[in-house]
């Protein structure tokens, strides 16, 4: 088994209405408590992550996001450098805890305390479960569980003395579906919901909300190439409630929402973008 790495990537391909044409232009939302906030994105040089990044700097948020993959990560940071309010990449294997607080603490020492932090990064790699090894297993929860909790861990200082912020954990619908050949990936995932619970109650009278986004089966190009075949994007279109592809814009429009002074009163639940497929 090849050893997983804390990254995403995402698709870029437009909304599509139920009868497969691109769907109609719609505006996106404005936050003004957003403008200025200081925003920090895991796994965010490419795909979901690269979306949600991409739309937060939008914003005017002052992002910066960790990722483990340099090459995607450069090229989304020369992709948005025109904007008012650029975003800043910063390598960072999750799994080195030590790296891990040393950045977040540099970054809250140099620009202001994080009020703002997107735990995004995943890896939903396939194996067999009679393939699992110890080392293994611990990797697959290093990746896709236990750095969310010391991310968190390292930015809420700097919460509390701003007088609050929003953390937002990335979960999973695979395993409210009890999908096949993801068993360490969905233990992570499933374990993400209860740890938001846990935090939620931990930090509120501190003003910090945490909330868990649940994607479904988002379109991206790692998708379509790995698993997403026509067969398989059938099977999902059935399965689902409205009868379009999840893309990774409705994703980072659910992220923004949550990370708002609009959703002031959101805390200690999950939030489904997923069609309805369940």
């Amino acid at each position: 088994m090849t050893r997983l790495a804390a990254a995403t990537v995402a698709g870029d391909c437009p909304p599509m209405d139920p009868a497969g044409a691109p769907a109609p232009a719609f505006t996106r939302a404005l936050y003004p408590s957003l403008r200025g906030k200081r925003v920090v994105v895991t796994g965010g040089g490419s795909g979901i992550g690269a979306t949600i990044v991409t739309a937060f700097a939008r914003q005017g948020a002052a992002v910066s996001y960790l990722d483990i993959c340099v090459e995607e990560s450069r090229a989304l940071e020369r992709s948005l450098a025109t904007l008012d309010s650029p975003p800043r990449f910063h390598h960072c294997d999750l799994r080195d805890l030590d790296r891990v607080r040393q950045t977040l603490v540099r970054l809250g020492e140099e620009s202001g305390p994080i009020r703002v932090l997107v735990n995004n990064a995943a890896n939903d790699e396939r194996h067999r479960f009679e393939d699992v090894t110890p080392g293994y297993w611990e990797d697959g929860l290093a990746v896709n569980l236990r750095h969310l909790f010391f991310c968190a861990q390292a930015v809420t200082p700097g919460m509390k003395a701003a007088g609050g912020g929003a953390i937002i954990n990335f979960g999973s619908v695979s395993w409210h579906l009890a999908l096949s050949g993801l068993s360490v990936y969905q233990t992570a995932k499933a374990g993400i919901e209860g740890m938001t619970r846990g935090m939620a109650r931990e930090l509120g009278e501190h003003g910090i909300r945490v909330t868990c986004v649940v994607p479904g089966g988002v379109r991206t190009p790692r998708q379509t190439r790995l698993w997403h075949t026509p067969d398989e994007e059938a099977r999902i279109l059935a399965q689902q409630c409205l009868k379009a592809r999840v893309e990774p814009e409705d994703v980072a429009s659910l992220v923004l929402f949550l990370a708002s002074d609009d959703a002031r009163m959101c805390t200690a639940h999950e939030y489904f973008v997923d069609a309805g497929w369940r």
